[in-house]
């Protein structure tokens, strides 16, 4: 490898050919980049003093050395961001300049239309891509070549034909002086980094390049991972076939979900779940490990693709079975990380071993599952570890049963609230500040209907408003205030309308029978209430009842004979089958001068404090363990060291690591809570 600092531009003129590989990600500077670089240009022109303005790297592999009739280019692997904007700030340079009288034409030395189109954007004696000093990859091409070749702007997408028109515009300014254009550009330096094919790794070389530009994506990285070291050929059929139709799946709003299903795949894989900083170096891991295992490249890059497309299917909404689209979209919005068993599920659905009436089954059960846990409050931090092992429960026989059998056998905080539970819980729990709240309005509406009734325009409505006049005192009688408070956000009280302005605080009466009211209400959920005489305590409990029932039905719990439900759970065997990797990697993470709980370390990873602490007390390779103390802050009275021969006070271990310690007692502003501990590992969110 060889490393100089070197003019931009005189490298840009050395070089016959610079073109950017197809597995490089697209152009994609936006104007806060393009920004960057013109105040810098502008800059540097300016400052007579400066001699020279750093710009980052250009890392490329050299080019064979062919034959005399045929030169390979020098292939970019790093900064054709920078390369490409330097090119359009050229061309609009040049283009600018041709419309000025012929002396104005060259305001530096070297800086003419034509001699910045010969020295730096063309090769005019050679024809097809070789006239072309850049190319750019498949989506950026056709429009750096218009660009180059001055010629009209085909339909695109492309950030070129947007930095363009930025570049054309900013040299339009009347007040520019394009002497400081000219004298800018000269003075940009990069760093040449010129790898020679056979002897340096291009993929190492980039990963550990730290360039100014945007921040590259874990997807970016794998994509240059799977294909930057396979020959040429190689690598376009890959990224046509495989690469490409699946990048095209995250476009848009959407590209960020690369990632998110990387992750779900590597869980698959390797049932381990990945942090989120760490998908790259993960996917590097398991794809060695599958090359060592006799799998290729294309074996990879296939089974990839593969599970994108059932990803894309599941959470992009591009499912094409009715039966199951309505489906994806409620797991979606109720949780993500139940992909991981949901592609298990898609895998087999795909090969016929899953019906589409059992993937649905299936579907409806993790539904119900995640909402009841919703409106229960049960914490979510074990819905990670539940879906990424869930798969280890298939009975392919019995695939339906199996399933939902281990699903309601799960104990403590991974449980599926019982129909007493959740029923409960609707009646008394605080619906109207619930996340899901939209999800379940609309649910409750447009069950069992064949056309769907949007909410879109409806808000939620307090049928006893949230100010309490004298007449809404009056007609709540006595005990107003207990029941105002007691029941405002309730479900009984809560429905839909779009009047909710002209609703207002007035009574039940004018809310009934006015234009727009509940008598003339459209939708179920208002069905009942053009009967009542008058809302209070009663009504909204009765109502409550009411609706919690339609709830419990709507979202309902799979139900099997217990005979059935005994033979999984001791097949299952919990505590034999439970993971304790993510409690591993947290105690791994938990830094010095902080400590935890058994019951935070517990509940994190779904389990029980009892279990953790006989865990900690049995496993050797839990680092950190003597940072997990008891509730209140004091070591465990059965607190043991792994080495018998360790007679270390572990409060004196704790003092060392920065923990205060008061008459036996640790900080309590020094212990992690759960979703700190969540968060050392990448797992605070859903």
């Amino acid at each position: 490898m060889k490393a100089v600092d070197t003019n931009l531009l005189k490298l840009l003129k050395k070089s016959d050919r610079f073109v950017v590989p197809i597995y490089q990600r697209v152009y994609s500077w936006g104007d806060a980049e393009c920004e960057q670089l013109w105040q810098d240009i502008i800059r540097a022109g300016k400052r007579e003093k400066l001699n020279s303005h750093f710009t980052g790297s250009i890392v490329y592999i050299e080019r064979d050395q062919g034959s005399n009739t045929s030169r390979e280019p020098d292939l970019i692997i790093d900064g054709q961001q920078r390369v490409t904007t330097v090119t359009l700030v050229l061309a609009a340079l040049a283009a600018k300049l041709e419309t000025m009288p012929v002396e104005a034409q060259e305001p530096e030395p070297g800086f003419a239309p034509q001699k910045i189109r010969g020295l730096y954007l063309r090769n005019e004696y050679e024809s097809g891509d070789d006239y072309f000093k850049l190319t750019l990859s498949q989506r950026d091409r056709d429009a750096l070549k218009a660009v180059v070749r001055s010629a009209p702007m085909p339909k695109t997408t492309s950030r070129v034909a947007d930095n363009y028109a930025y570049f054309v515009a900013r040299l339009n300014d009347p007040e520019l002086d394009l002497t400081h254009v000219c004298k800018g550009l000269d003075k940009l330096v990069v760093v040449d980094v010129k790898l020679t094919r056979g002897m340096d790794d291009p993929q190492l070389v980039f990963e550990s390049m730290n360039a100014t530009g945007k921040k590259l994506s874990q997807a970016d990285l794998i994509r240059n991972f799977v294909l930057m070291d396979l020959p040429p050929a190689q690598q376009e059929q890959l990224y046509e076939d495989y690469w490409f139709p699946m990048e095209r799946l995250f476009q848009g709003n959407d590209e960020k979900r690369f990632d998110e299903f990387v992750r779900h795949y590597l869980t698959v894989k390797t049932n381990s779940i990945p942090r989120l900083i760490e998908i790259y170096e993960a996917f590097k891991t398991y794809a060695f490990e599958q090359e060592s295992a006799g799998s290729s490249r294309d074996d990879l890059v296939i089974d990839l693709s593969r599970h994108a497309t059932w990803f894309a299917n599941m959470a992009l909404g591009k499912e094409p079975e009715k039966n199951l689209v309505r489906r994806f979209a409620e797991v979606d919005q109720l949780a993500t990380v139940t992909y991981p068993f949901q592609l298990r599920l898609y895998a087999d659905y795909a090969a016929g071993v899953l019906s589409g009436e059992d993937f649905a089954a299936i579907l409806d059960a993790v539904i119900s599952y995640l909402f009841r846990r919703v409106i229960c409050r049960i914490p979510t931090n074990s819905l990670n570890k539940t879906f990424a092992t869930l798969s280890a429960a298939i009975d392919e026989d019995n695939y339906v049963v199996s399933v939902c059998a281990r699903l309601l056998t799960l104990p403590n905080y991974r449980r599926f609230p019982t129909d007493e539970e959740f029923e409960e819980a609707l009646k008394s729990t605080d619906m109207y500040n619930v996340k899901r709240r939209s999800y379940f309005f609309r649910k409750m509406e447009n069950y069992g209907r064949k056309e769907e009734v949007s909410i879109a325009e409806y808000t939620i409505e307090h049928i006893m408003p949230q100010n309490a006049n004298p007449t809404w005192q009056e007609a709540l009688g006595v005990n107003w205030e207990v029941d105002h408070d007691r029941y405002l956000h309730t479900l009984g009280n809560l429905t839909l309308t779009g009047y909710n302005p002209e609703y207002s605080d007035r009574p039940f009466e004018d809310k009934r029978d006015m234009e727009g009211g509940f008598k003339h209400s459209p939708l179920r959920l208002n069905q009942g209430l053009a009967q009542l005489d008058a809302w209070n305590a009663v009504e909204i409990g009765k109502r409550a009842n009411t609706l919690a029932a339609q709830a419990v039905a709507i979202w309902a719990r799979p139900k099997f004979d217990e005979a059935v439900l005994v033979g999984y759970k001791e097949s299952f065997s919990d505590q034999k089958r439970f993971d304790w990797s993510q409690a591993h990697a947290i105690l791994d993470a938990l830094p010095a001068g902080r400590w935890t709980s058994y019951n935070n370390l517990a509940e994190a990873v779904g389990t029980g404090p009892v279990a953790m602490a006989g865990h900690l007390s049995r496993s050797a390779d839990c680092a950190n363990a003597y940072r997990v103390l008891r509730w209140d802050g004091r070591v465990a009275d059965e607190f043991r060291w792994h080495d018998p021969e360790d007679q270390r006070d572990p409060i004196d271990v704790l003092r060392a690591d920065g923990i205060n310690i008061t008459d036996g007692h640790a900080d309590a502003e020094q212990q992690l809570a759960v979703e700190d501990l969540l968060a050392l590992v990448g797992e605070d969110e859903l």
